[in-house]
Formats: structure tokens, sequence, C-alpha cells
């Protein structure tokens, strides 16, 4: 095994843990990881703060964690030290993922990194993988989003709805953000969205969607009423895309809608993607990097902030604040 810098394996690091259920991150010094056979040690420089670090915050999350647990999903840094027979090796810039992100060092399986184009800032990179892998497999696996088509998008302006937006805008989609306030809508227009709706201000979302033509694709990353109004204004044929709950709890589908329309209902939990399709998703991520290098995508980072400020983070996530992702800098 090669190394850069031993010292780093001799000292302490800081972490943010979550003691108890719906607790705040509580930034601790601790050893700093030693790694098993297989594993890489990496220095991390960012890592990105996801809805699903709140979930698991409070044990509502579909993998649960023991308490005290480290939070953190995913961020980029560079590799420490590597197994002789991985094709990582000290220096490399890589994306990880991994539960306990958020820390100063962390010890992963190899095949958890992907290496970063050269031209991505650790700050995107940190944030890139979940949110647009969501977005990328929901579109194009899942839904099959196709060139001309209607594409809504609820939480227009979130870590997962601007890439839904951009990605989309790159596959030739017209576009609807829905999000609340001008201020944030200007970020989604920025993004490539062609009509938007300020949720602020919309009393009757499925009446605005069907003057506007009905659609084709619903990416609901809010749930709630929300979720209900978009899926009524989808057209026969159309494919509604649950990505998860941000309004606090899922919407109230008329089933019977999904009858006579022919509509179709797909589920994306993209984390689930490393058991049920590992290669789609590996060969989806390669695409997004390819599409990066292209300039077809420009990463949306809303905050970075300092390891000290976590907790200022978390309270973004919690008020739906954000614009883009909130990357916490390590």
């Amino acid at each position: 095994m090669n190394t850069t810098s031993p010292a780093f394996i001799d000292s302490r690091i800081s972490a943010a843990f979550i003691d108890e259920t719906g607790g705040n991150p509580v930034i601790r010094e601790v050893a700093a990881p030693i790694p098993q056979p297989g594993e890489v040690i990496l220095r991390m420089h960012a890592a990105a703060l996801n809805f699903a670090d709140l979930l698991k915050a409070r044990g509502q999350y579909q993998e649960r964690a023991d308490w005290p647990f480290v939070i953190g999903l995913e961020g980029a840094g560079e590799v420490v030290t590597a197994p002789e027979n991985s094709d990582l090796h000290p220096g490399d810039r890589v994306a990880v993922l991994a539960q306990g992100s958020m820390s100063q060092m962390l010890a992963v399986p190899a095949d958890a990194c992907v290496k970063i184009p050269d031209s991505m800032s650790y700050q995107e990179a940190a944030g890139f993988q979940i949110a647009y892998g969501t977005s990328h497999l929901a579109l194009t696996l899942r839904a099959g989003l196709r060139a001309g088509e209607t594409l809504l998008v609820l939480g227009a302006a979130g870590g997962v709805g601007l890439t839904a937006v951009e990605i989309g805008h790159a596959m030739g989609a017209r576009v609807i953000g829905v999000a609340r306030g001008q201020d944030r809508l200007e970020v989604v227009r920025k993004a490539g969205a062609d009509l938007l709706i300020d949720s602020a201000t919309c009393d009757n979302l499925t009446a605005a969607l069907r003057e506007a033509g009905g659609v084709d694709v619903v990416y609901d990353a809010v749930g709630d009423a929300p979720g209900e109004a978009a899926f009524r204004a989808l057209k026969p044929g159309g494919r509604y895309l649950v990505i998860g709950f941000a309004g606090g709890k899922p919407p109230a589908l008329p089933l019977n809608h999904a009858l006579v329309k022919n509509i179709a209902i797909h589920g994306l939990y993209w984390g689930g993607y490393g058991q049920l399709d590992p290669k789609a998703r590996l060969d989806s991520l390669n695409q997004l990097f390819a599409m990066f290098q292209a300039r077809q995508l420009q990463p949306v980072t809303g905050e970075v902030l300092p390891l000290a400020e976590i907790a200022k983070g978390f309270a973004m996530l919690r008020e739906r604040s954000s614009v883009g992702k909130i990357v916490i800098s390590l």
C-alpha cells in the first residue's frame, strides 16, 4: 500500500455527529481512520448535505443508522492511500459515496470512489452524484423522457430539482419549473426552464398546468398537495416520478386517474440501484461526467459553509431555504 502522508494516519480529525433522534450536528474530534484491506483513505475536501441526512437524523430514513453516527452520504477528496490492486493512486481526485462523509478523513472501499474530471472542483463534485444521478436515472431509465415532451419539476430550485431542470433541458424537453419566489425562479430559468410557476402565488396548480398544455412527465421531490395537483395535470400515457417528500408527506394520488389515463408511477431511490442495477448507475454517472465536460451541466452550489457552521446547513434543509446543494467545506 502506498501513501503520500503517513502523518495523516496518526492525526486527529474533526467530524460531524448526530447523537440523538432529531438532534443537530455536533462537531467532535476523533482519531483518523485506519484502512482495512481493500479500503482507500481519503482526505476529504468537501461533503454535501442531502434531505436524506435530515431524515436520518430524525430516524425516518429507509436505511436507519444507530446513534451516534457521522452524517453525510457523499463528498469529494484526495486519495491518501490506496490498495495495490485498485486503479486509484495517492493524489487522485475522487467523488465518494459513503455514510459518514462529513469527516475530514474517510476510510472507504475502493469501489465507493469515482475519479472526477480535472475541470470539476471539489465543491461541485461533493454534491454531484446523488442529485444528478437521481435525476438522470429517473428521467432516462424510469420515465423514458423524449425530446419535445413536457417535463414538470416540483421543487425546481432545490438540490435535486435544479438537476432535473438541467438534464431535462439537455434532453430536449420543454421544462416547467415550480418554485417559491422570484429569486429562486430566476435560478430555475437559468438552469433551462421554459416556463416558471411561483408556488407562492399560484392558487390552482392543476389548472395552471392544464392551461400550459398539460404534462408528460412529473418529477416530484415535494409530494403532499403539490404532487397530487401535478398528477392531475398529466396527459394520457404520462409518467409520474416519486423522488421524495420535502413537503412533509406523500401525495394522495387518485389511482383511478392512473387507470383511465394509462399513467405510470415510478419510484426512484438512487441508493438502491447500488444493489438493483449497479451497472446502470455507473453508466449513468459516466454519462453525467461526460455531460459536465461538454458544459451541458453547470452545478449550482447554493451555499458553501465551513464545518463549524454545519448546523446552519441543517436549518436551511429544514426550512427548504437553499437554492441548489448545500456543501460543507472540510
